[in-house]
């Protein structure tokens, strides 16, 4: 018999989990809950399809279309669709998986899945995405709906790219059915705030974490911080937009081609942000606008930004999984980097989560770096994709602002429940020289609720 293939991507993210688990006191104190991390260690369901389409030219072109529906234990499947040439298997299960513990941590009654394809939207025109879209909806159907399964967009996949795969399930099934996907543009019952929600949140996260480390001293706050951040999409260029509305300097931000850094004291202001974005709708690259800003800010090609920023207090890893390294963390440190919260999911690779917590538990509450992972962190699009699935029930649409204030109490609640249990489950934590780990205590908490729910459902005993 073959041996299954390796899945590099999905054993990383399950080493975090149980690393986590492991290294507390949980299983001492309930080794029953062994039996639950057995059973979350496998999706409850893979689907891999073909996806047969039309180009232009009036050719046939495959791609391959998945979805992992990994846990329903506390509610309808729920995770974004992704559509890139990286998308395979491993790829989903780890970001499934990510999904099932950061949706649990946010309270809303949600499960777990991801879903996609390898395709890549950027060379192709406006008409085979959309025929691309229809064609993967066409085999998906089947497998998703309001109380069933419910997608969302993710990279390559925003509000456009949603709508048309909504259209696609409404004529394959024949039910308008508002809830069956997030993301949608307001036209047809979507969300105010959507876009900016994981950006925002990961700004609310970290202001949580300066709070707690100020503790009854001057607060913190974003005044004055130096931040840097890779990647160019809706998380990573809202971040930048409300980090520089709070006070905070800009130094970087990235795409798949290359960097930009701050040239200035000022960093990279509020104009150059919102003309990225402009860039960013077209599907161009950052090198387009070298010549454009070279007094705001200089382009590196083919880097990440890690390395090439001077002082820096908050790094967020926006781009995708594994993008800041051993050598970028110990960059960071150098830098004099203090907080570290993952935009993307998985944004750090696992040598580099080591050194930040090593840091953190050798430190001071005043010194060390703090390491926020993206299952809280990032965890603000899946909160108001809730809150959108929320409005779609009651068919009534939420104020701007209203949806804002549910995300900030959201973000401090994933942020309050990841401390306590830390403070409850890890040794280390709650000596009162160290901050506890934000890491250790989202894994723990987001396990023990879908676990709870399983164990209610009769999966486990």
């Amino acid at each position: 018999m073959s041996s299954p293939a390796p899945e590099p991507e999905f054993t990383q993210s399950l080493t975090d989990l149980t690393t986590a688990l492991h290294g507390s006191t949980l299983f001492t104190t309930r080794p029953s809950y062994r039996t639950a991390l057995s059973l979350l260690s496998v999706p409850e369901r893979s689907v891999q399809f073909r996806v047969c389409w039309e180009n232009d030219a009036h050719e046939l072109v495959l791609n391959t279309g998945y979805r992992v529906q990994y846990s329903s234990a506390l509610g309808p499947y729920k995770g974004g669709t992704r559509f890139h040439p990286s998308v395979n298997m491993s790829v989903l299960k780890m970001l499934a998986l990510e999904q099932t513990c950061k949706n649990a941590l946010t309270g809303l009654g949600m499960g777990g899945a991801k879903g996609g394809a390898d395709f890549e939207p950027k060379g192709k025109s406006e008409g085979e995405v959309r025929r691309f879209c229809a064609a993967y909806m066409r085999c998906l159907a089947r497998f998703v709906g309001e109380g069933k399964d419910v997608p969302a967009g993710d990279v390559n996949v925003g509000e456009k790219e949603v709508g048309w795969l909504f259209g696609a399930y409404k004529a394959h099934t024949g039910w308008w059915e508002g809830g069956c996907i997030t993301g949608k543009g307001r036209a047809l019952g979507g969300s105010l705030m959507k876009p900016q929600a994981t950006g925002f949140g990961l700004v609310y996260f970290i202001g949580l974490m300066m709070r707690y480390r100020a503790q009854g001293a001057k607060e913190e706050g974003w005044t004055g911080k130096r931040v840097a951040i890779s990647g160019a999409g809706n998380v990573a260029l809202w971040a930048a937009m409300k980090a520089i509305k709070l006070g905070a300097i800009l130094v970087s931000l990235s795409d798949s081609k290359g960097a930009i850094v701050a040239v200035g004291e000022a960093g990279i202001g509020e104009d150059d942000v919102s003309d990225i974005m402009g860039l960013k709708k077209e599907r161009k690259q950052l090198l387009e606008l070298k010549k454009s800003h070279e007094k705001s800010f200089k382009y590196i090609e083919g880097e990440r930004p890690w390395k090439h920023v001077a002082a820096v207090d908050v790094a967020l890893p926006s781009a995708t999984q594994n993008e800041l390294l051993e050598d970028d963390a110990q960059h960071l440190l150098s830098a004099g980097c203090k907080y570290v919260a993952e935009g993307s999911n998985m944004g750090c690779s696992q040598e580099a989560i080591r050194i930040f917590e090593a840091h953190r538990r050798s430190s001071t509450k005043a010194e060390a770096v703090w390491f926020a992972p993206g299952k809280a962190a990032n965890a603000g699009g899946s909160a108001v994709s809730g809150l959108e699935m929320a409005q779609n029930s009651q068919r009534a649409p939420w104020t701007f602002e209203r949806v804002d204030e549910q995300l900030k109490a959201i973000m401090e609640s994933i942020f309050e429940v990841g401390l306590t249990t830390a403070q409850e489950y890890v040794v280390e934590a709650g000596t009162g020289e160290t901050l506890p780990s934000i890491l250790a205590g989202s894994n723990i908490a987001g396990f023990i609720k879908v676990a709870e729910a399983m164990r209610a459902e009769g999966d486990w005993w």
